[in-house]
């Protein structure tokens, strides 16, 4: 299984045509977006040109990305959201939460906790891909390289449940891949001419993950 994952699309035609390039060059089996697909305009848009993408596009909404956008995912045949769903591509289960960051620097994701972490924990395990739009706080979350600006509710889940690999983005300043316990964690954000990210994930071992920088 072939993932390539980014984040931070933000509706711009420049990482449009990354992707487009990317998939045809490294022949991935899904592409996942997490999160901050649009700039709050023209969602469908940016939506309709992602479903003529010759692969399942899995995506969960970040904070600029509309609530409305669900019921416009459900229109697309080719885009699923992983907001408290699992979906399962070639053996591989992929989760997601989707959520909304109010306030700088301290990111509180606007999840009702208790009512979710049920929800999730019902639907995440071991071997799961776990997709959310902010990093776990402490891991590749760091604003300016000072600040942690990460998701408390995401690190807890992390740490408790142990998901094989997560996805994330909204930091721009902190791209890159770290280890989180057992879980492999990939900042795949397109800020700064990046790319994404490629991650080889196969039933057993470590996934295999290459960080797509610059143009």
């Amino acid at each position: 299984m072939r993932i390539y994952a980014v984040a931070d699309v933000h509706a711009r035609p420049e990482r449009m045509d990354r992707i487009r390039r990317n998939i045809t060059k490294y022949a991935p089996d899904v592409l996942v977006i997490a999160g901050d697909i649009t700039s709050y305009r023209k969602p469908a848009d940016v939506l309709s040109n992602l479903n003529i993408l010759p692969v399942p596009v899995l995506v969960v909404r970040g904070n600029t990305d509309l609530k409305r956008m669900e019921k416009l995912f459900d229109a697309f045949g080719n885009i699923f959201s992983l907001h408290l769903n699992r979906i399962k591509i070639k053996g591989v289960n992929f989760v997601g939460i989707s959520g909304t960051v109010p306030v700088p620097f301290r990111t509180r994701v606007g999840f009702r906790q208790k009512r979710l972490i049920q929800r999730l924990n019902a639907l995440v395990d071991r071997e799961t891909v776990f997709i959310a739009h902010p990093p776990p706080y402490g891991t590749l979350d760091r604003v300016m390289g000072k600040f942690h600006a990460g998701s408390r509710f995401v690190k807890d889940l992390i740490v408790e449940i142990q998901p094989r690999l997560m996805l994330c983005g909204h930091i721009h300043e902190d791209f890159g891949h770290a280890r989180l316990g057992d879980t492999h964690v990939v900042n795949c954000n397109m800020a700064n001419n990046r790319q994404g990210a490629l991650v080889d994930i196969e039933r057993m071992g470590n996934p295999v993950i290459q960080l797509l920088a610059g143009s």
